[in-house]
């Protein structure tokens, strides 16, 4: 099992989110957990490679 960063906030009554490796692909859901569902299939759909041109937050070790 694999744990993510995920950034979630509610609008009104939809829960807004996104993958925090990955800001610019957000989700909604009409609750908490119908949005963490979303994420998890994001997160799927990302990691599979099936959205092509998809940029990604990284570290980078500087001296």
């Amino acid at each position: 099992m694999q744990t993510v960063k995920i950034v979630v906030w509610q609008e009104e009554d939809v829960w807004i989110g996104y993958l925090q490796e990955y800001p610019d692909y957000r989700t909604q859901g009409d609750s908490r957990d119908d949005l963490e569902e979303h994420l998890k299939d994001l997160h799927a759909d990302l990691s599979a490679g099936l959205i092509q041109g998809a940029r990604k937050v990284e570290d980078l070790t500087v001296s």
